[in-house]
C-alpha cells in the first residue's frame, strides 16, 4: 500500500465518502471504506482516519472537542473549505473524479435516473445531468447525516423519507446543495415544514403554527403534531442546520 502524501483529487473522493456515510460508521470495517481504500490503494484504517479528520473542521464537531490529527495536512482544510464555499461544483465534481476512479462514467454510473437525456444535447444536457446526479447526491448527503431518520418523527424507513430543504430550492441557487440548508424529514413533515404548519426554532425546537393548532381537537393532532411540540428535533451528525435559514424560514412563513 502506498504511504505517500493525499493528492487534491484523493481527497476530493474521500471527503465525497464523508458526506455519505454516518460519522458512527467511519471506521476501517466499513465496506464502503474499505472499497474506496482499494480504489486509492491504501489501507482502510488510513481511510478512515483521512475521513475522520475532516471533522475536525466541522463547528459542530469542534464543539465536541474533535481535533483530529495534530499534523494533518494543510490540504485537508482546504478541500474542505473547497465543499463549504461551493457544493454545488466540488460535489460533481468529486463523484466526477470517483467515477474515474471506479473505472466508468457519470452517465453509466447514474444511467436509471439519465436515461431520459439521451435526446439531448450540448450544454443543455451537460446542465441537466449535473443537477441531477447533485440532487442525488445531496439525498444521500441528508440522509447520511441524520442516520437516515425523520428530524421530527424518527421514522428510519428511507423510502418515505425527503431530503427537504429549509430555504426553497427554487429562491435560493446558492444553497441548493448547502447540508446546512437541509433537513431529513418524512413526507408528512416535509410538507408541513414547507406550507409553514410546523416551524424550528434557532434552538432547533419544534414548533407548531397557530393555523395548524386550529385542529387541536381532531384525532390526528396529538399524536402527528402536538407530542413534537417544543421538542428538539434529532440533530445530524455533521453540518447543523443553519440558525440563520432556519430563523428566516420561520419569517418567510410569518409564523405565528
Amino acid at each position: 500500500m502506498q504511504r505517500n502524501n493525499w493528492t487534491r483529487e484523493e481527497l476530493l473522493v474521500a471527503f465525497n465518502l464523508y458526506c455519505r456515510i454516518p460519522f458512527g460508521t467511519i471506521t476501517g470495517s466499513n465496506p464502503k471504506v474499505q472499497e474506496l481504500s482499494k480504489l486509492l490503494n491504501r489501507t482502510a484504517g488510513a481511510v478512515a482516519m483521512k475521513l475522520c479528520n475532516f471533522a475536525r473542521f466541522d463547528p459542530y464537531h469542534q464543539a465536541r472537542g474533535v481535533k483530529g490529527l495534530a499534523n494533518g495536512g494543510k490540504l485537508d482544510e482546504v478541500v474542505y473549505n473547497e465543499f463549504i464555499n461551493n457544493w454545488d461544483e466540488m460535489l460533481f465534481e468529486s463523484e466526477r473524479l470517483l467515477t474515474q476512479y471506479e473505472e466508468t462514467t457519470i452517465e453509466k454510473k447514474y444511467e436509471p435516473i439519465l436515461v431520459d437525456l439521451s435526446d439531448k444535447k450540448g450544454e443543455v444536457k451537460i446542465r441537466e445531468v449535473k443537477t441531477r446526479v447533485n440532487q442525488n447526491l445531496f439525498r444521500q448527503l441528508i440522509l447520511s447525516i441524520y442516520q437516515k431518520k425523520c428530524a421530527i418523527s424518527g421514522i428510519d424507513i428511507s423510502e418515505m423519507l425527503v431530503a427537504g430543504h429549509i430555504l426553497p430550492w427554487a429562491e435560493h441557487e446558492k444553497e441548493r446543495l448547502n447540508p446546512e440548508n437541509g433537513i431529513c424529514l418524512s413526507s408528512i413533515y416535509d410538507k408541513a415544514f414547507e406550507k409553514g404548519f410546523i416551524g424550528i426554532d434557532e434552538n432547533y425546537k419544534i414548533l407548531i403554527s397557530s393555523e395548524l393548532k386550529g385542529n387541536i381537537k381532531r384525532d390526528y393532532y396529538q399524536p402527528f403534531f402536538g407530542r413534537f411540540e417544543g421538542k428538539v428535533i434529532n440533530l445530524p451528525d455533521r453540518f447543523l442546520p443553519s440558525k440563520e435559514f432556519l430563523r428566516k424560514h420561520l419569517e418567510s412563513k410569518n409564523f405565528k
